[in-house]
Order: structure tokens, then sequence, then C-alpha cells
């Protein structure tokens, strides 16, 4: 029972390391705000896996971050002054970043609050690089949040951290299944 519970945690991160390697921080920290930043390298081409991250959002992003407790109702509007949307139903949706900066395959940044941010009293920008590597592509997420929040934004540092270290390995594993071979 030991060694088939060893060779399964093995495989396990035999098959997480063969796609990616993901590297999370919290930069800073303090009160009035935080930055953290995010980076995956996924084991393919730049451009495919730009078209994943903005087109396909909806395909990779956990449901557990929604609003409506479903991806699939999430899209990107990948344009400047596009957005980070989400589809509630009846007509309803609502923004959560806006996109203030847009070079293709290379480089989005959006303002805003993400999820329960977008309710609170801050300001936020997070830009998604993605840049050329050996093995593939590096996608980096730095996100800023400056403002007020009743007990300080330094207690939410490390969760929002965390979502978005979680996006990161979402989308490290659908670009892995979805490209061939």
């Amino acid at each position: 029972m030991r060694q088939a519970k060893a060779i399964l945690r093995s495989s396990i991160l035999i098959a997480i390391f063969t796609y990616s390697a993901v590297f999370a921080e919290v930069l800073d920290s303090a009160s009035n705000g935080f930055t953290v930043k995010n980076t995956v390298l996924i084991e393919a081409d730049r451009g495919v896996v730009y078209h994943a991250a903005m087109a396909r959002v909806g395909s990779w992003w956990s449901s557990d971050h929604t609003v409506s407790g479903n991806a699939a109702n999430l899209y990107m509007d990948a344009r400047v002054l596009g957005c980070f949307c989400e589809r509630l139903g009846e007509g309803a949706g609502l923004v959560h970043l806006s996109i203030s900066f847009i070079n293709p395959g290379v480089l989005v940044r959006f303002n805003g609050g993400l999820g329960p941010l977008g309710l609170m009293g801050v300001a936020g920008n997070m830009t998604w690089e993605f840049e050329t590597a050996d093995k593939g592509t590096l996608v980096t997420i730095e996100y800023a949040i400056g403002g007020y929040m009743p007990g300080g934004l330094d207690s939410i540092a490390a969760p929002v951290d965390g979502v978005l270290l979680d996006a990161l390995d979402l989308l490290a594993a659908y670009v892995h299944d979805a490209e061939p071979g």
C-alpha cells in the first residue's frame, strides 16, 4: 500500500512538472495594498498560450472563482477598453477587469478589482506578460492593489496570490491537454 501511494505521488509530480513550473510570490504587503507575482513556464508556443489565455479563459479558469459558479460564463473582450467579463444570464453581467493596454501575444494590462476586490475601495493594476523561453512560454501575472479595506489589505495578499497561482496552473494544464502529442 505504501509503495502504491509513493508511485501515485511520483506519477502526479511527473505529470505536473512535465508541462509547467509555477512560481508565486507576495512581493510586498501593507494595510493599504499589496503586490503579487506569479510565473509559469508552459511548454508550448507563445501564440498557442496567448490564444488559450485570452480566447479560452472560460475553459480553464476555476468555476470556484466566478460569481456565476460557472467558468464557461467568463470571456475576454481582448481590445483596449475591452474586459475580462462574466455573463450572469438574463442580460446581466459584470466586468471583473478592464483592458487598458494590449500588445497581442506579448502583454495585456488590466485595471480593476478581480472578484471581491471589485466590491472594495481599491484600485488594481494587473499585467499578463507572455515571453518566449527556451522550453516554451513564460507567463507572468503581476497584480498591484492599493486602497482601503477594514482590517487591512495585507490580510488578503496571500489568498489573492493563491487564486492567481491556481489560475496559471490551470492554464498550463489546459494548454498541455489541448496540445497534440
